[in-house]
């Protein structure tokens, strides 16, 4: 993609070698913006850890950690296929155990894994509510409290959330109050870690500015009519590129928003994103 030498995001970034042989440990990374983050920062050198659920594939959400695991090896760096379920704190200490007896440590975790239900109070199910708390707001908790002593020991330790700003309109939380309080918690999460990890670990959030085209979307959200006004996971995994890329104690305790981190980087055309460039694109979630 094309760059600028500097930004206001902290240092040069590009393709330099501030990923090379980093480890990068991706919740949900069996597909979608998870795949497409994995993807990017392998080209980048690091080596990838893909952790989620997928063992077998469904053809409506295509992908399994294996696949992704191969794909990701094709680039030329190591990759190793977790089966992990968050809502578990043995399997994620398990996890982590074995991505460290593989890579010897932990540089890089992408907190990607999330539930969606975008229903109002009266028709959200205990059991949707407790899946995204469980998953969202807990295994991300956890995922992070299990990592952060082997990030501690990194020269380039990044959180990454896959979460939105923290904005307290009523706007936000009216339609969908459970699913929101959970992806809001999520970000308390990295206002949190930014301060108590300050000097020695990144905390940042980063949200998409449009809707991006994934399985959820297709077959929960809006199926094709949604798809035709999304935006390919490519734009997430290059905004998390530029941030992850950046020296921890520079970059630290910020909401980005994907577009707005590559404008900084120097593009300007955005087109190549686009599902479909001839359809006005729709705004995501959380974005004004």
């Amino acid at each position: 993609m094309n760059k600028k030498e500097h930004n206001d995001l902290g240092s040069t970034t590009g393709e330099q070698g501030a990923l090379t042989s980093k480890t990068v440990f991706i919740t949900g990374g069996s597909r979608g913006i998870g795949k497409a983050i994995a993807l990017r920062l392998a080209k980048a050198g690091a080596n990838i850890v893909i952790a989620a659920k997928s063992v077998e594939e469904n053809p409506k959400l295509g992908g399994t950690i294996y696949s992704a695991a191969k794909e990701i090896e094709a680039l030329g760096v190591k990759a190793l296929a977790i089966q992990l379920d968050v809502r578990y704190e043995d399997g994620i200490e398990k996890a982590v155990q074995q991505t460290v007896a593989a890579f010897g440590g932990i540089d890089i975790l992408i907190n990607n894994a999330s539930a969606i239900g975008l229903t109002p109070t009266e028709h959200t199910e205990a059991k949707r509510f407790d899946l995204m708390h469980s998953i969202n707001v807990r295994g991300t908790f956890l995922m992070c409290k299990a990592c952060i002593p082997y990030l501690k020991k990194s020269a380039h330790a990044h959180i990454l959330m896959l979460s939105p700003p923290l904005d307290m309109n009523p706007k936000w939380f009216a339609p969908h109050l459970a699913y929101t309080i959970s992806k809001y918690n999520m970000s308390m999460i990295v206002l949190g870690l930014a301060e108590e990890l300050k000097g020695q670990v990144a905390a940042n959030a980063l949200w998409p500015k449009t809707t991006i085209a994934t399985a959820a979307v297709q077959n929960l959200l809006g199926g094709d009519y949604l798809i035709q006004r999304s935006r390919k996971p490519g734009i997430v995994a290059d905004a998390a590129y530029a941030i992850v890329s950046k020296p921890a104690s520079e970059c630290t305790g910020n909401f980005f928003i994907d577009e707005e981190v590559l404008t900084k980087e120097g593009i300007t055309d955005f087109s190549q994103y686009a599902v479909n460039p001839a359809q006005a694109l729709q705004n995501d979630l959380f974005v004004r």
